[in-house]
């Protein structure tokens, strides 16, 4: 392999070329050692020209069409000058550790579009909904000049509000032909939307669509309010007809103009890099954990008495923990 030049990488992206970008975010998204490094040292660099663009993470129950919605709604972005990024996240194998990353198949406008760029990444087994370099992936693509950032997560799952804590407005997609428009749906995320949109409200689902948009209208008044006072509108559209896209871009667009106007959009900026760092170091501390010497030569032995039912897991747990002992050089055999 090629070293990495990162004064190459930093130039590419700067200049928004789109080979550099692609390698940049590959480089961001490796966990080998030497690449972290690269990478923390890439970043460092870019960080001083991103922050400018609206982040937007799309979250909905599977078949809400996410995909196709982006699609529809970066293409007439890009046509109105803007420059789109979309990152996707493709829930991982647990078998194998491999992912489909079909998103790009279903953005054909926006995979052709000079002005978009679409990266697909697997999850890899990152609870949340987004994949482990999400955040950093954010900052490469705003450094190459794209002023919107959408983020695609894998769906409505225990855990996929943490695309909150990295964007600045939260859209939820969801449709109304289940019979239950918030089966799927946690509490959590509904607290979190600050937009809701109803998809697919075409043809003979019209009205299924009104009907769901009216009982999340009404789930939503039994939520605790934003602490800034933005009520999230609820509404209908259809990716595949293209109705009802502008209506919800504007009220994308109004919740920030609320958010900078009621002073809070610098702090929910400084909140995320809060949460940032404390994702990075639970990451860290966990690969350095497994990482360990002692754990290393001890796990397989316990996973197989876990199997055999000679042990429990937390008795398996405090076992590998005491094997390690944490000193500002990180964990060591004892």
């Amino acid at each position: 392999m090629a070293p990495i030049d990162v004064d190459a990488y930093e130039r590419g992206v700067l200049a928004g070329d789109r080979t550099a970008l692609g390698r940049a975010i590959t480089l961001v998204e490796s966990t080998r050692p030497d690449h972290r490094e690269q990478a923390r040292a890439l970043l460092v660099r870019l960080a001083p020209h991103a922050g400018g663009a609206h982040r937007i993470g799309v979250t909905g129950p599977p078949g809400a069409g996410k995909s196709t919605f982006l699609d529809a709604l970066g293409a007439r972005l890009t046509a109105e000058g803007h420059r789109v990024a979309v990152l996707t996240v493709d829930p991982s194998s647990t078998r194998t550790g491999g992912s489909i990353l079909g998103d790009k198949t279903r953005m054909g406008r926006l995979a052709v579009d000079d002005a978009a760029f679409v990266r697909p990444s697997p999850n890899a087994g990152v609870l949340g909904g987004v994949a482990g370099a999400t955040r950093e992936a954010i900052v490469v693509v705003e450094a190459a000049g794209f002023d919107i950032v959408f983020v695609e997560t894998v769906g409505v799952g225990q855990s996929e509000t943490s695309v909150a804590s990295m964007v600045d407005t939260f859209l939820l997609l969801t449709l109304g032909r289940t019979g239950d428009s918030l089966q799927g749906i946690k509490r959590g995320v509904l607290e979190l939307a600050d937009v809701i949109a109803v998809n697919k409200a075409d043809g003979r689902h019209v009205h299924d669509a009104d009907a769901a948009a009216r009982e999340l209208t009404m789930a939503r008044h039994l939520v605790a309010p934003s602490a800034d006072g933005w009520v999230p509108p609820v509404l209908t559209c259809s990716a595949l007809e293209g109705t009802g896209l502008d209506e919800v871009w504007q009220r994308v667009v109004a919740h920030r103009r609320h958010v900078e106007t009621a002073g809070a959009w610098e702090e929910r900026r400084r909140r995320q890099d809060v949460a940032w760092m404390w994702a990075t170091i639970d990451a860290r501390l966990l690969d350095r954990f497994r990482g360990a010497p002692a754990v290393r030569d001890r796990l397989p032995a316990l996973e197989d008495e876990l199997r055999r039912g000679v042990t429990t897991p937390a008795a398996a747990a405090d076992e590998l923990l005491a094997l390690t002992e944490w000193t500002t050089d990180g964990p060591g055999g004892r």
